[in-house]
């Protein structure tokens, strides 16, 4: 009885067993047809697998019709058997962290990773922050990246970039000219607020003094607008992108040659002008001509028509603001309906704005959990400071765990298998399987980065026996958030799963990395993710 054969090593293969259902385990309806000579009759049988998942949407696609294959010698044609599994799939239970998106937290230098800083992930306080951040970000002083003309220093950087690497994260680079923070009196020396390269003002780049606001301070401030200081910093950025367009250790760079900490405003020093839209609109053409591969982010203050010049560079938006100030997150549409990321951090640090009063205008409004999620949503964020003060988010998480873990799933990209189902037929000389997915992007955003969608047949410890099917393409920005996408592999099943394998899908990056044997970096959102992060399909 050759199919009853062919049934039985199957029913191995996806480690199927028939016994009683015990209420929470995966479901799988086999049928079985063939020629009279072999079986009078079809048989239709229910069968369980040992996975304890919850049930969700069951899909059922309707089953091909297979041509009845010629055998040699025989005078009748025999009708495949074929098997199939329809899987219920859970969510995961807990917080996900994927690449290019979600949180970040202050981390100024490769000292973050050594026990003695404490907020650090591995300092005494055990700060469970970390396990939510994906990317680092921080500011660095110009005049220290170029203390001369012509001359660059990448050393302390390139350290840092190395240690995020090490823990799996990328650096959002943040080059500042100017930071009014470190203006503490009148006799305050220049070179500590005053960050722009002192050989730019040697070559004859003109600067003024201005009035630090509340406290009367005198400060000298750069002529924003200067050629001498343009073209300065068009050098610079010139250099930067020699250096680092296209590194992957690089999560996007903000474009900051102008105003107080580089956000295109001088709100805090009375006598400091803006340059013109127009000039700001060519520095943004000159950023937009030397980075070709990295992302590039306008900063809070850019607005209106360079805001609109920005978006048509394909440049991304953020804004410092959030939670303190109302109708910042929907400053950030049009980032977003323009299918770029947007970014953003809040105006303070979070134990600050708890003591904010709600008095507005004059003051700020206070931290609340509904005002948080409000604004990751109504922004449709993808990249989100957690928190900006000195203990690296401590505090915050301490707080708010579960609600910051349950929006670690909505920032950004979120993808779920919602339905999948295998079926595989078993003719004379071989097994053919036909896998069918479907997969929703449950976050506030697209994927800003293109990914490959890899189904194996892999053995009991998840090593991969044979690929099912072709690896698929889903390029960057076309799998829109809140929508849903179905995928097909198709191909004959290896003779080594026919002795134990199962089906596992996964999320690469890139495709060079899936063929060179590396796992994959980006995980689904469902149960049965394993250490490899690929999600077995149990």
């Amino acid at each position: 009885m050759k199919y009853f054969g062919l049934l039985g090593v199957l029913a191995v293969a996806f480690g199927i067993v028939a016994c009683g259902d015990d209420g929470s385990s995966v479901s799988a309806e086999v049928t079985s047809s063939s020629s009279e000579e072999v079986l009078s009759s079809s048989s239709s049988q229910t069968l369980s697998s040992d996975n304890h998942s919850s049930s969700s949407e069951d899909h059922n696609s309707s089953s091909s019709d297979f041509s009845a294959a010629s055998s040699a010698g025989t005078s009748s044609a025999t009708t495949p058997d074929t098997t199939k599994i329809t899987y219920s799939l859970k969510r995961f239970d807990g917080p996900l962290a994927n690449p290019h998106k979600g949180f970040t937290v202050p981390t100024g230098g490769a000292w973050v990773f050594v026990p003695e800083f404490e907020y650090g992930p591995y300092g005494s306080l055990n700060n469970k922050a970390w396990d939510l951040v994906t990317y680092g970000s921080g500011h660095q002083r110009w005049s220290k990246l170029n203390p001369a003309k012509g001359v660059y220093d990448w050393t302390e950087l390139d350290k840092l970039l190395e240690a995020l690497a090490e823990h799996n994260m990328g650096y959002a680079l943040r080059v500042l000219p100017y930071s009014p923070s470190y203006i503490k009196s009148d006799d305050t020396p220049e070179e500590e607020y005053d960050w722009t390269p002192p050989f730019v003002y040697e070559m004859g780049a003109k600067k003024i003094t201005a009035t630090l606001q509340g406290k009367g301070y005198r400060a000298s401030v750069p002529v924003w607008d200067d050629p001498i200081y343009l073209q300065a910093a068009k050098d610079f950025a010139k250099a930067l992108a020699q250096k680092y367009d296209g590194d992957p250790r690089i999560e996007y760079i903000d474009i900051r040659p102008f105003g107080e900490w580089g956000e295109w405003h001088a709100s805090h020093l009375d006598g400091s002008e803006m340059p013109s839209d127009s000039i700001k609109m060519d520095m943004l053409d000159y950023y937009a001509s030397v980075f070709k591969k990295t992302l590039l982010v306008l900063p809070s203050s850019g607005a209106g028509d360079v805001y609109t010049h920005a978006l048509e560079l394909g440049i991304a938006k953020r804004d410092d603001g959030f939670i303190g100030t109302p109708g910042r997150p929907d400053s950030l549409v049009r980032a977003y309906k323009a299918n770029l990321p947007t970014i953003a951090e809040n105006i303070a640090g979070y134990t600050t704005m708890l003591n904010y009063t709600d008095v507005i205008p004059g003051g700020y409004l206070k931290w609340t959990p509904q005002r948080w999620v409000d604004a990751i949503t109504t922004a449709h964020l993808t990249y989100y400071v957690l928190d900006q003060d000195s203990d690296c988010g401590y505090n915050f998480y301490k707080d708010n765990k579960t609600l910051a873990d349950s929006m670690s799933k909505v920032i950004g990209y979120n993808f779920t298998v919602t339905q999948a189902e295998l079926t595989t037929i078993a003719s004379d000389a071989d097994f053919t399987s036909n896998l069918n997915i479907t997969i929703k992007n449950t976050g506030v955003a697209p994927c800003f980065f293109d990914i490959y969608l890899v189904a194996e047949f892999v053995d009991s410890t998840g090593a991969a026996i044979a690929q099912l099917g072709k690896t698929i393409h889903i390029p960057k920005a076309t799998f829109k958030d809140n929508s849903s996408q179905d995928f097909s592999f198709s191909g004959a099943t290896p003779f080594a799963a026919a002795s134990g394998a199962r089906i596992a899908l996964s999320l690469y990056e890139s495709e060079d990395t899936f063929k060179s044997g590396k796992n994959p970096t980006v995980r689904f959102d469902n149960d049965g993710i394993q250490e490899n992060k690929k999600l077995l399909l149990k």
